[in-house]
């Protein structure tokens, strides 16, 4: 796969020869893409992808895998974000073709750590197995060849001479179930999981699997393979990273935001100073909340909290002159002189609002930029409070938010899996007393403006709130770009690379 700057046009493909590169709506992405794509599709398909792995581990948590919620929530996002999902379907050669580039996109920015590889890893076994779930009988045959597992289905007398066997190894089959479900025959070694839970029919060195448990079989042959894959691009990853169009956004990928854009201030004045204390015990998420109240007790923040605060309270609404207020005030109850605030505070204040140096309109953080970088130190207390918290710790913190003993427990469990966003939007649920909040928790500022509409009663929405998700600003405004230019509106696309402004706050 080659990149450019400049928006290529597509070959066009008669029928037969799209049915021939993307047969079906799942792949085990054996054969990497070869076409030549824009840096401009390159950086689309790569947030698509992260929108939708995002939505797979979400819904995983929300909802129990396979049952009928489930199912149509992850049909209709893959519909939304336009990747293929069904078989039989008119047009899906360019859903299909979106799939497979953006895989191998991801696998670029998922190799370079082992908690990126098992997450990528997961995310995909859970897309495979819903789109294997929803494939029709009649092609899970082609589809075993296509992705090189020999597996073949026996015939029905087959099925018949052995039909007492495989009812009683396969606790879960009838007889009147076993006439309507295929059965495979597979080599003894592939079905090992299945045997250790004596859940298969074993005979002369192979396993014979109906077709209803030849799913666990599949997403291990599909993670081994996709585990030795992302090993293998880990090594190879420095020759790619030396092209200097790729590298920011490899670098940023696996961390980026891809929701609303925070940073706009057409809700700047809607919130007084005098109403914070009170919005941060209604609306703040946990991590805002334990700033602020840090804040009160201390009178000061150092530097990561006073970053993680200032950026989000310029996003739920506070004006530079309410900020050069609001921190003043506070540091000066800490015993600090004002002139010093004014000499070695307030410049840095006015810079994160764009009125300063660059004049860069600084963005909130994202949760996984709070959580992936710049973890807190000592006396610090910025940082996500699910991830960076003692579990006990966050046991009490969650007791004095007046959390019930079942939900914290949930928390709990869910920090225990590393579902930090996700113990976050349960504790949402559970303070706002929501079954399902509906929507995928993945900033500080959304909880603030989706609390704000709850308690509100769905009227007065602020501005955010009342806009659907959208990503970024992309780099797709012009047709045609240089690699420079493209890498200056990715780097706005994505988060804002703050490195400047802390040198400064330092």
């Amino acid at each position: 796969m080659e990149f450019s700057g400049v928006k290529r046009r597509k070959p066009r493909l008669v029928d037969n020869q799209k049915n021939a590169c993307y047969p079906h709506s799942l792949q085990f992405y054996l054969q990497p893409p070869s076409e030549n794509i824009s840096l401009i599709e390159f950086e689309n398909l790569a947030i698509d992808r992260v929108k939708l792995l995002k939505s797979v581990e979400n819904l995983g948590v929300s909802h129990m895998k396979g049952t009928e919620q489930y199912q149509s929530k992850l049909e209709a996002e893959l519909r939304k974000l336009k990747f293929s999902y069904r078989e039989n379907m008119e047009d899906e050669y360019e859903p299909r073709r979106r799939d497979h580039i953006s895989h191998f996109i991801l696998r670029l920015a998922y190799c370079q750590s082992e908690d990126l590889r098992r997450w990528f890893i997961q995310q995909e076994m859970d897309l495979l197995r819903f789109r294997f779930s929803i494939l029709p009988k009649d092609k899970v045959q082609s589809f075993l060849k296509d992705s090189h597992l020999q597996f073949e289905a026996i015939s029905d007398g087959e099925k018949t001479l052995r039909e007492q066997d495989l009812i009683a190894s396969s606790p879960s089959l009838s007889g009147a179930q076993l006439d309507l479900e295929s059965v495979y025959k597979i080599p003894f070694a592939d079905a090992l999981d299945l045997f250790r839970g004596r859940k298969v029919y074993l005979e002369n060195g192979f396993a014979y699997v109906p077709l209803r448990d030849i799913v666990a079989i599949i997403l291990n042959d599909f993670r081994t393979k996709l585990s030795k894959a992302l090993a293998l691009t880990a090594r190879s990853l420095p020759a790619v990273q030396s092209d200097e169009r790729l590298q920011p956004l490899l670098n940023h990928l696996s961390h980026s935001y891809t929701g609303q854009d925070y940073s706009t201030q057409g809700n700047a004045g809607k919130i007084s100073l005098d109403q914070i204390d009170s919005l941060s015990t209604k609306s703040f998420p946990p991590c805002m909340r334990q700033l602020h109240k840090a804040l009160r007790e201390n009178h000061h923040l150092r530097h990561g909290g006073r970053m993680q605060y200032g950026l989000f309270l310029k996003g739920i609404g506070l004006t530079l002159e309410q900020a050069l207020q609001f921190w003043k005030q506070e540091f000066v109850r800490g015993k600090m002189d004002p002139d010093k605030f004014d000499k070695g505070y307030s410049y840095n204040i006015r810079h994160s609002f764009g009125k300063e140096g660059k004049r860069t309109d600084y963005t909130p953080y994202s949760c996984m930029k709070i959580i992936l970088t710049n973890p807190p130190g000592q006396g610090d207390y910025h940082g996500c409070p699910f991830r960076h918290s003692d579990p006990e710790l966050l046991r009490q913190k969650l007791e004095s938010y007046r959390a019930s003993p079942a939900g914290m427990d949930q928390i709990l469990d869910l920090v225990k899996g590393t579902h930090y966003q996700v113990a976050c939007q349960k504790y949402f649920e559970m303070t706002h007393n929501v079954d399902d909040c509906g929507f995928s928790l993945s900033h500080p500022n959304q909880f603030f403006f989706e609390s704000q509409r709850i308690l509100s009663g769905g009227k007065d929405l602020k501005k955010e709130s009342s806009q659907p998700d959208t990503p970024q600003p992309k780099l797709g405004v012009q047709k045609t770009k240089d690699a420079s230019s493209a890498l200056a509106s990715l780097n706005s696309s994505l988060e804002v690379d703050v490195e400047e402004l802390e040198e400064l706050l330092q």
